[in-house]
């Protein structure tokens, strides 16, 4: 059943200021996962910040109290792993989160082409599904221990421009099972999406050394100048 969601009403989250001081050059959304808030996410800021310092970073909160985490938060309801279902969950959360996204650049006096979205679990999927179908693509996407929901509906035709995609997955997930790495992956690249992935092979649902140290690498190729 689909929510009925105030889509005028807006998200807020943790953030950090360009660790040089001056006006963000760029901006990184960390989106978190199910059942956890903003606060998840925000310390990749900090770790990140080193290599990026023109960066402002934020992890908003997610819209809906989470019914299985009584503190926590969620994008959408999450019953299952189903690609059809996923699909419509982020649909729906996708207006609150596109506005968001936008009044987060303009804040900065940013355009998309400086923004990067990272996302853990739900999150991921949320990042994924909102980089690609953005009017004008974002400089980069990153995706930890995620599905690509469009999976279920493969766009008929390849993305046109798309951005880069890096896809990090623990290899023993007990939750989205690393299956789902490679079937994004596939899925992505027959979809015209270049695409980078890591497996830690004895990672469960988490993100670990590896994949920070990957994902910040990515992050400053991605936003190291305008793209064309």
């Amino acid at each position: 059943m689909p929510l009925n969601r105030d889509t005028t009403s807006l998200l807020d989250g943790p953030r950090l200021p360009p660790r040089h001081g001056g006006p963000a050059d760029s901006l990184v959304v960390l989106l978190h996962g199910y059942g956890a808030d903003g606060r998840d996410l925000i310390d990749l800021g900090e770790i990140w910040g080193e290599e990026l310092p023109g960066t402002a970073f934020v992890s908003p909160h997610a819209p809906d109290p989470c019914s299985e985490a009584p503190i926590g938060r969620q994008w959408f309801p999450l019953h299952a792993l189903d690609p059809h279902e996923l699909a419509r969950g982020v649909d729906e959360a996708a207006p609150i989160l596109a506005r968001f996204l936008d009044l987060e650049l303009e804040r900065h006096n940013l355009g998309p082409d400086r923004l990067a979205l990272v996302g853990f679990s739900q999150g991921g999927m949320m990042a994924l599904q909102m980089g690609l179908h953005m009017p004008k693509a974002p400089a980069g996407i990153i995706a930890y221990s995620s599905l690509w929901s469009g999976i279920a509906h493969p766009p008929p035709a390849p993305f046109s421009a798309p951005p880069p995609v890096l896809l990090v997955h623990g290899g023993v997930d007990e939750v989205i099972p690393s299956d789902a790495l490679f079937a994004s992956a596939n899925a992505l690249t027959a979809a015209g999406v270049p695409v980078q992935w890591h497996l830690s092979p004895d990672l469960p649902h988490g993100i670990d050394t590896e994949g920070i140290s990957r994902g910040g690498a990515f992050l400053a190729d991605a936003l190291a100048a305008p793209r064309p």
